[in-house]
């Protein structure tokens, strides 16, 4: 029987055994290949940083809040885990068109040696060599949505604050639209330089220099037009506050799973009328240009990107680790151990 990965507790991977069946109707059954490490999400469900853990999603108020009088939750553990795979076709359902045996796919679904997916949310892999590369449309797909929200113009300076898979993808995707200027800011000083040759500018380390001061003298007093933080950490969204002119934009991607620490909007935020927007293409979310783009408008556009090499990703590959040394990799990230900026999981 196959396995997948799950989080029994905080910080406890365990493999699970499922059954497999096979595909019905328009249903793909896939043997990975290849799946990639959710840094930000994924790694706060490992440590149990989650807010479904301890709060209830309430759909219709759209709000966490605490369970009712003789209310139930089910426990939020055991949690799987991933986010985008590619891999190889076994079987088809009797009404899929687009894919057969032995055909080269990606798409969304969970560290698990196969997967049962419907063909419409699966996307072919054209050319052998991009099996890895196609891992980095989930990071792509949201950092496109930041550039979106971000509202970057021709000429403007951007900054950029934590270089994860998104923020390197973000580097690029900036000057693309246009960026004059790209501020790189992360303490780890392999990424910063990574960040310098897709296209940053300027890479700061935060743990070195104000972030924000550094980028106003650098901008000769005036700030970046717009910060996007993707680090999840507070600290670096206070620097972001301080990097924008007088009525500038920060737009927050990443997901803050810390429990101390806050923001003090008592300082630049409120004296300096700045605009924070959260970005999420997902949950339910509407693209700020919708109808005429959306989540699936998002992915087919950056994998067509990383299919003609419009994105740099071949930097950003880090450790490749047997799928059956997952806990290992998960401990490295949790005690942020050099592992390069994508960690990949290999299937046997």
């Amino acid at each position: 029987m196959p396995y997948e990965i799950v989080v029994e507790a905080p910080r406890k991977i365990v493999f699970r055994e499922y059954q497999d069946r096979n595909p019905r109707n328009s249903e793909v059954l896939i043997k990975t290949l290849f799946s990639g490490i959710k840094t930000g999400t994924e790694l706060n469900t490992y440590r149990g940083n989650s807010p479904f853990a301890n709060e209830t999603w309430d759909p219709d108020l759209r709000v966490f809040r605490p369970l009712k009088e003789g209310e139930e939750q089910p426990p939020f553990f055991p949690q799987p885990l991933g986010s985008w795979a590619s891999g190889v076709v076994l079987q088809v359902g009797e009404n899929v068109r687009q894919f057969k045996e032995g055909d080269l796919v990606h798409g969304m679904w969970m560290h698990r040696q196969t997967a049962l997916v419907p063909e419409d949310k699966l996307y072919p892999i054209r050319n052998g060599e991009n099996v890895e590369r196609v891992l980095f449309t989930d990071p792509a797909r949201f950092a496109l949505a930041g550039i979106h929200d971000a509202q970057i113009k021709l000429g403007d300076r951007v900054a950029i604050f934590g270089l994860g898979a998104i923020g390197m993808l973000a580097i690029q995707m900036a000057h693309l639209n246009g960026a004059a200027q790209v501020f790189a800011i992360d303490p780890n000083p392999s990424r910063r330089q990574i960040a310098k040759s897709i296209g940053a500018d300027f890479a700061l380390d935060p743990a070195e220099i104000d972030a924000g001061i550094a980028i106003k003298e650098a901008t000769f007093s005036k700030g970046v037009d717009v910060a996007i933080e993707i680090s999840g950490v507070y600290s670096a969204l206070q620097q972001a506050l301080r990097s924008v002119h007088k009525e500038g934009t920060v737009v927050t991607v990443s997901y803050y799973g810390q429990q101390l620490n806050h923001v003090d909007l008592s300082k630049e935020w409120h004296h300096n009328r700045i605009t924070l927007r959260s970005s999420m293409p997902g949950w339910g979310c509407a693209s700020r240009f919708y109808p005429m783009w959306d989540l699936a408008r998002l992915e087919q556009t950056v994998i067509t990107m990383i299919e003609e090499q419009k994105l740099d990703v071949d930097p950003m590959f880090g450790d490749r680790i047997s799928f059956h040394n997952a806990p290992l990799a998960y401990e490295k990230i949790d005690r942020s151990l050099e592992s390069g900026v994508k960690v990949i999981f290999v299937y046997d």
